[in-house]
């Protein structure tokens, strides 16, 4: 039987009371203080909030149309149930919206950081990521990730004059990095977010120090882990790699509609009216367990490890 945490009566009530009254938290971010490169386009208007705007430039996009054919795991299975980045995405704004409303957050903020937070990926996932970084370092000496390849891609290659805010969200959400807490640290200019951008180019190991500028940049990016960490499991028993049945249930259970409730239930809890996200100790350890147990049940797995060996690198370096 599957088990679903509930969020404290206390903390449903003062919710249900933010939802009547309209309240938004004073830690979320005011559309006001939102930053473009150029700040005399793309003026927010009645209808059309600054992150609408985002939002739309970042759907219209011709790159938002290749999530279709970018599966997420398991890219040589002929299964239309099997993920691709295109449903990821909206897994992922989803559960972070399902938190921002929860918090009272600026909710078009997260929508159009998570729709575009892996505009950049590679095919293949993050092995083809890994390959690709390798190639472009050894032909120029720079770095490839995705999260700093999604903000060349609406930043650079297609100049959407996109604000600072959903462009920082984009670039520091690396989901592959869990922490229990995630406090926000401000980011005044474009100036100084460059500079983090071209660091990750000369070092990868910077993407990892990137920190989301405002608290609707923090949810998403545990928000991301969130929405693969079941789903994966589900891809993976679809295509026969593993059952569910191997992996162990824990505080936040196995499934993967058990692993979003009880998620967003504890983060919930631990972040209302707070300036950071928040999961408590039994929850991450729970959480990181699980993703440890994802590692080497799914993506260590020899049967989906060997066909990107033996095929996907040298046709990169090939076409590279």
């Amino acid at each position: 039987m599957l088990n679903y945490e509930r969020l404290s009566d206390n903390i449903s009530k003062q919710i249900e009371n933010d939802r009547r009254n309209d309240n938004l938290s004073a830690f979320g971010f005011n559309e006001e203080n939102a930053l473009r490169r150029n700040n005399e386009r793309d003026k927010a208007s009645a209808i059309r909030t600054a992150f609408i705007r985002d939002t739309d430039k970042i759907i219209h996009c011709p790159y938002f149309n290749r999530y279709a054919d970018k599966t997420q795991v398991f890219s040589f299975y002929k299964n239309d149930d099997i993920s691709h980045r295109i449903l990821h995405v909206q897994l992922v704004s989803r559960i972070a919206r399902t938190i921002g409303k929860a918090l009272c957050l600026n909710l078009d903020l997260i929508e159009a950081i998570a729709l575009g937070h892996d505009i950049g990926h590679t095919p293949f996932g993050h092995e083809g990521e890994e390959f690709l970084d390798e190639l472009l370092f050894s032909h120029t000496g720079r770095h490839f990730s995705h999260n700093i390849q999604s903000v060349r891609v609406l930043d650079k290659i297609f100049p959407y004059n996109i604000t600072l805010q959903t462009l920082n969200g984009i670039a520091a959400h690396d989901g592959e990095m869990e922490l229990s807490e995630y406090h926000p640290i401000p980011l005044e200019s474009f100036a100084e977010f460059d500079k983090q951008i071209e660091a990750c180019f000369a070092d990868k190991r910077n993407v990892r120090k990137l920190v989301p500028a405002t608290l609707e940049g923090c949810v998403m990016r545990i928000s991301d882990i969130i929405a693969y960490l079941g789903k994966d499991r589900q891809d993976a028993e679809r295509a026969h790699i593993v059952s569910n049945a191997e992996f162990e249930g824990g505080a936040i259970g196995s499934y993967n509609a058990e692993i979003i409730n009880n998620l967003i239930v504890n983060i919930v809890e631990n972040s209302y009216k707070k300036p950071y996200i928040k999961m408590d100790d039994k929850h991450f350890a729970a959480l990181k367990k699980a993703k440890a147990d994802n590692y080497e049940l799914i993506y260590k797995n020899d049967s989906v490890k060997s066909a990107m060996r033996e095929t996907v690198k040298p046709m990169m370096a090939r076409v590279y």
